[in-house]
């Protein structure tokens, strides 16, 4: 907290708020240098946004938000406090939506809340709406943005306000893809096993949300060639290390190329060393130019981080 309110003067909008202990931290932090936050409340307008339970966040079960119930005297609260400055709202409802209905009850939720927020005496000049719409990873039919901006222009245009949008996924889910290598074709009892170079660590949305990620030869297979179904794992020793199963695939060998498509979101962000595996390696292309933006880190940069107490080698000694 501290670093970023430091940081204010450089351009940093709002803080967009969880809780009420939160609400109180931030104050005393911000108090204690002589600054005023600008806040934005996060909303929990319990509304069921249609997708994975794991990326759902604005029902009332989630962990997320303040409750639309609660909205106006939490606010209140925060009004009252030294180090805030009440500048928003914001609400964010899931991830990978693929209709509309859920953010068109959210707005409507939502206008009358800032409403009765403004009747209170809440000067709310910025509307933060999250974002979460989906792309196509399979057979999903997105929605049209087009139709998306109509929602907003009817139900949160007219409140007059500086409006923010987070489409993250949207812009760059298919702008990327995680190349992989098979290490070993294993057949097994009633399974044929791909098994890769890359990981869970990699990429764990189809061990964490059981997610669908299109995955294909990057040398174009004989379209006549006859499909297996294969499960398409890494080597990370973990059952749960699994891209695929029962995928229909072409005939590959070891060494070939796959690519793991619609990775550019949630790849790289969610990476980790786990068992040890240094991260991929980062590669931009732009038509026929690539530079690779992030090294793989060697081990030994890994294990510097690592440190061993002079008690425990005395110990030994």
């Amino acid at each position: 907290m501290a670093i970023a309110l430091k940081a204010g003067n450089t351009g940093i909008a709002q803080f967009n708020v969880e809780s009420e202990p939160e609400l109180d931290a931030l104050s005393a932090v911000a108090a204690s240098l002589g600054v005023k936050a600008p806040v934005a409340i996060r909303i929990n307008p319990d509304v069921d946004a249609k997708t994975h339970k794991k990326i759902t966040t604005g029902k009332a079960e989630n962990k997320f938000g303040i409750s639309y119930t609660r909205a106006r005297e939490v606010y209140a609260h925060a009004a009252k406090l030294p180090g805030l400055k009440i500048t928003g709202v914001h609400v964010h409802i899931g991830s990978q939506l693929t209709d509309l209905a859920p953010y068109e009850a959210t707005f409507i939720k939502l206008a009358e809340l800032v409403k009765d927020l403004r009747a209170d005496g809440h000067n709310i000049q910025r509307i933060d709406l999250g974002g979460g719409i989906g792309i196509t990873y399979d057979d999903e039919t997105p929605p049209d943005p087009k139709a998306y901006a109509d929602l907003v222009r009817k139900y949160i245009a007219p409140l007059g306000c500086e409006i923010a949008l987070e489409p993250g996924r949207y812009i760059v889910g298919n702008a990327g893809l995680l190349l992989t290598a098979v290490t070993f074709v294993k057949p097994a009892e009633g399974k044929t096993f791909l098994i890769l170079d890359s990981g869970m660590n990699d990429l764990i949305r189809p061990a964490m949300y059981e997610a669908f990620h299109r995955i294909v030869p990057v040398k174009a297979p004989n379209p006549e060639a006859e499909l297996a179904l294969v499960d398409i794992v890494g080597p990370v020793c973990e059952s749960g290390d699994t891209f695929a199963e029962d995928r229909p695939m072409p005939p590959v060998d070891n060494g070939d190329l796959l690519a793991i498509l619609s990775a550019g979101a949630y790849s790289s962000s969610m990476a980790s060393t786990y068992n040890a595996r240094p991260l991929a390696p980062e590669v931009l292309v732009h038509g026929d130019k690539f530079a690779i933006v992030r090294r793989r880190p060697s081990i030994d940069e890994m294990t510097a981080l690592e440190t061993q107490p002079a008690w425990l080698s005395e110990a030994k000694a």
